[in-house]
């Protein structure tokens, strides 16, 4: 299994959004630590008592299908090493696999489990990708608010404006609507 370079860069497509959570799920994490995803399901099997619902839990159908899609349309932005071939390892398993999903704080108790030297190096790479996604988020959100305030700024001037120009649309309406004097001679 190819080992994926333990950058933020490339951790970042790997991040999915489910149930509320940013998730890694288990054949991508196997593919960052160099393992099988079946040898890192074992460890985790082994410690099950480590890794409550809030730390990792089972795929739905419905929301791995979701990701397939999902994955499907942003592979062309996923270098070959990450996702994209993930997806496509995956297929081997099976229609009833339905991958695990780890939460940062699953992914903090993965590196206690697995006893990886390549494990260390790993969950710091993907704990500085976390928090570049959340102050990613973060200055989103101070964006949002900035262009809110702006259109409630600009809508009120404009609001002006267009009072202004309705005004003189109704002058122009007043105007036209008085009879005009006829101009010659009167029969």
């Amino acid at each position: 299994m190819p080992k994926i370079a333990p950058k933020p860069e490339n951790l970042a497509p790997l991040v999915h959004a489910v149930r509320g959570e940013r998730v890694l799920l288990d054949v991508d994490l196997a593919a960052l630590y160099g393992v099988e995803a079946r040898a890192l399901n074992q460890a985790v099997a082994r410690n099950r008592n480590r890794f409550p619902e809030d730390f990792m839990f089972r795929i739905t159908s419905e929301e791995w299908d979701s990701l397939k899609s999902q994955s499907a349309t942003s592979s062309k932005a996923i270098d070959r090493n990450s996702s994209q071939t993930v997806m496509s390892s995956r297929k081997h398993r099976g229609l009833s696999y339905r991958p695990y999903a780890f939460t940062e704080q699953g992914i903090a108790m993965l590196s206690s489990v697995l006893r990886l030297p390549r494990a260390v190096e790993v969950n710091i790479a993907i704990m500085r990708t976390f928090v570049q996604l959340r102050r990613l988020m973060d200055s989103n959100r101070n964006l949002a608010r900035k262009i809110e305030a702006m259109e409630k700024k600009y809508d009120e001037q404009f609001a002006v404006v267009f009072n202004a120009i309705k005004r003189l649309i109704a002058e122009d309406e007043t105007r036209t609507a008085r009879p005009k004097r006829r101009i010659g001679f009167l029969p």
